[in-house]
């Protein structure tokens, strides 16, 4: 692993970009000119967070840009209000980055505008607030107000995207686990046909929804989606809005008998056909939800693992 110290440089470009409209009818990349200050996670994409950050100035064509190493930075929100006020602030990793900064921040209003440049691997934040692809930047403030919150084994996190638990945390803890052994990219598809087929064995889980409690058997995933997406393209809930103005969660259960047919289920969740299933996959809105498995399995908030968990509960 390379540990990146702080970096600044200076380009000068030319052009502008343009404005779209968000899914939820948020304009979320916007036209900011000047001068950019890039806080990069050097860590994000496989230690290349650094030179992925850098194809913002093919993105935001014209001004000025300056990049930081987000582990250089002991205090984020005092240098957020000392950043000099022609100065864009933008934030670029990946999911990850996105989750670490803002449970550093906690429910604080942030003192300042952040945009944020996907550099990460997985993007399912991305995905869900850019789906034409086009490339520029999307103003986080919004995104991240009065965020879900999940406690698991004591610790309560603010989360981005979604939690993960059940063969999805198994992947990443699978996942995790090769990593240590080799730099060489992880395979979750993989991992997740190998589990479905022959390694992950499904749980019982209670579902308890603003307390009204649920049993179901035979359970292979239960996330609960702040998004729609998680886990690197997954569709998990096509119907889930992440500025909804009631607040609520989705969590999606996804049960099966059968392992072959579970896999061929399993297969059109990228474009969230799974639901369509409606004996295999149930999907329940909420404001507050716990899940308890009959056994503990790793689970996974905005792609960071926990392991040996046998409940979560998510909660504004």
């Amino acid at each position: 692993m390379i540990f990146c110290a702080e970096v600044r440089i200076c380009i000068w470009k030319n052009k502008g970009m343009g404005v779209y409209n968000t899914p939820d009818g948020y304009k979320g990349v916007l036209d900011v000119m000047g001068k950019y200050y890039v806080i990069f996670n050097p860590l994000s994409n496989s230690g290349r967070g650094f030179e992925s950050a850098t194809k913002i100035e093919t993105a935001v064509t014209d001004g000025e840009f300056e990049y930081e190493s987000i582990l250089s930075i002991e205090d984020i929100k005092k240098f957020m209000r000392e950043l000099p006020g022609d100065k864009t602030l933008v934030l670029s990793g990946g999911d990850g980055t996105i989750n670490r900064f803002v449970n550093t921040i906690g429910d604080e209003e942030l003192p300042r505008e952040v945009y944020y440049f996907p550099s990460g691997s997985g993007n399912d934040f991305m995905r869900d607030v850019r789906p034409d692809g086009n490339s520029g930047l999307v103003l986080l403030n919004t995104y991240i107000k009065n965020l879900p919150k999940v406690t698991v084994k004591g610790e309560t996190y603010r989360f981005i995207n979604g939690i993960g638990y059940g063969i999805d945390g198994y992947c990443c803890e699978v996942g995790d686990r090769l990593r240590q052994k080799s730099d060489k990219p992880v395979n979750y598809a993989a991992i997740a046909i190998k589990g479905l087929l022959f390694k992950f064995k499904p749980v019982t889980a209670a579902v308890i929804s603003d307390g009204h409690k649920k049993v179901f058997d035979h359970v292979w995933i239960a996330p609960t989606m702040n998004g729609r997406y998680y886990g690197g393209g997954m569709k998990a809930t096509p119907g889930q809005k992440r500025l909804n103005d009631d607040g609520t969660v989705t969590t999606m259960i996804f049960r099966g008998r059968s392992r072959l047919k579970t896999l061929l289920i399993f297969s059109g969740i990228c474009k969230g056909e799974h639901i369509k299933h409606r004996k295999e996959v149930i999907q329940i809105k909420s404001r507050e939800v716990e899940v308890k498995f009959d056994r503990p399995c790793a689970l996974q908030i905005d792609g960071e693992t926990v392991l040996d968990v046998k409940s979560y509960k998510v909660h504004r």
